[in-house]
């Protein structure tokens, strides 16, 4: 009888630990991280009974010192939606080579139609770049950039593309280090 109590109580305080954990996580995630809610939309199933409506959120996670991820996911409702594209969008994170508050080199991120153009820029220029590019740019923490949205504008192509050129990055020293190794 009394083991069967001590147990009870050891599963308890273990589901008290892992609830006080994920509480620690969602304050270390909003205190550390930068996000951007780029697009939310109503989506509609034709169902027997009528319609079913659900969302789609875009959101852009960054940590304003050289990472950034993105989700895009769907739910029931708005706030759910946020939230699993935040989750997603952590998951996705990667690290961009950044030089002082701008990228190395000019380059060009592709992703089915949508093409974006990304310059770097002399300190105080400031990030002159379209909402879906400039959320993506201001998570990951560069400050000075001139970008162009080429072809397509569809905010999670635009936000693809721009994810795909700041990946390509590269430093000089890390171009080297491959070369030699």
């Amino acid at each position: 009888m009394r083991e069967e109590k001590d147990l009870k109580d050891e599963i308890q305080e273990e589901e008290d630990k892992e609830e006080i954990k994920e509480i620690l996580e969602e304050v270390k995630t909003e205190e550390e991280y930068i996000e951007k809610v780029i697009k939310i939309n109503r989506v509609c199933k034709v169902v027997a009974g009528g319609k079913r409506f659900s969302f789609t959120a875009l959101v852009v996670v960054g940590d304003g010192r050289g990472s950034v991820g993105y989700g895009y996911c769907k739910a029931k409702d708005v706030r759910q939606a946020i939230e699993k594209a935040r989750r997603k969008a952590i998951k996705t994170m990667r690290k961009i080579s950044l030089k002082g508050t701008t990228i190395p080199h000019e380059v060009i991120g592709k992703c089915k139609a949508s093409e974006v153009l990304l310059k770097p820029a002399s300190p105080g220029t400031g990030v002159i770049a379209g909402r879906a590019v400039r959320a993506v740019v201001e998570a990951v923490g560069i400050k000075d950039i001139l970008t162009k949205s080429l072809r397509s504008h569809n905010p999670l192509n635009l936000v693809k593309a721009t994810f795909n050129g700041l990946i390509s990055c590269k430093t000089k020293e890390e171009i080297e280090g491959f070369r030699k190794g």
